[in-house]
């Protein structure tokens, strides 16, 4: 396994926000069912999804926790030459208050529109924790990846990365528009940033996710600050040196 390929599936799972859940079938026992669902990344790495009560995955997974998460990605022409990974991983609820107060402050900066129906509606917290995961990044080059090989921990979760946030959506709006501009995203609605990491950032625009990379990555909130104020003032984006390790 190269150190390339675990970096490019795990940029695939930072940037694309949904997947296809398969869980095992309570109702049709020896059968997969397959849904979609919406995720973000948890301070560990793994995925963060807000599921229902009554939804047949959930039933599912309450009888058998094991289940994978296929992401591929979006606006693919052609998806068999896309990069594609399916994630294997077992299902926990989140029952600790403190945890679930820690993944709706989380899951909301990605999802606001999540709030409404979570408060109105017997809807929980569950995180995917990894156990292997099979990489394809095109013809040819296909990859099983331990967990170590495909996900970091994020360095900033918590009260570092909030205070992040807060600073450069009320005080840099324009900073943000101009990466916006730089990376070619839709400058309508006013994007805002909904969470960092090591390796990127996220903007939300509208109700739409993208995952902006680092040109080098960063592990300490000078290294951020420093890293967005180069992009603020940057002609093209810089390309990310680390992606070709």
């Amino acid at each position: 396994m190269s150190v390339k390929a675990g970096k490019n599936a795990r940029e695939l799972l930072l940037k694309e926000y949904r997947g296809v859940l398969s869980t095992h079938s309570k109702a049709m026992a020896g059968f997969p069912f397959g849904s979609v669902v919406p995720y973000c990344l948890d301070a560990k790495g793994w995925p963060l999804i807000l599921i229902s009560r009554i939804a047949q995955h959930t039933h599912n997974l309450q009888k058998d926790p094991k289940c994978s998460l296929l992401i591929g990605e979006r606006g693919a022409e052609d998806v068999q030459a896309a990069g594609r990974l399916t994630l294997l991983a077992e299902a926990r609820q989140l029952n600790d208050e403190a945890e679930i107060a820690a993944a709706a402050e989380r899951y909301y900066r990605y999802f606001p529109q999540a709030r409404d129906y979570h408060r109105t509606h017997d809807f929980d917290f569950w995180r995917l924790e990894p156990v292997r995961a099979r990489y394809i990044g095109g013809f040819g080059a296909i990859h099983w990846l331990g967990v170590d090989d495909l996900l970091l921990a994020n360095p900033f979760a918590g009260e570092a990365e909030r205070s992040m946030i807060e600073h450069m959506n009320s005080d840099h709006a324009n900073a943000i528009a101009h990466y916006v501009e730089l990376s070619g995203l839709p400058g309508e609605p006013a994007a805002e940033m909904a969470g960092i990491d090591s390796e990127g950032f996220h903007l939300r625009i509208g109700q739409t996710l993208h995952w902006l990379a680092f040109p080098t990555p960063c592990n300490n909130p000078g290294a951020v600050r420093q890293a967005l104020v180069l992009l603020a003032r940057a002609e093209v984006w810089p390309r990310a040196e680390a992606s070709e390790a």
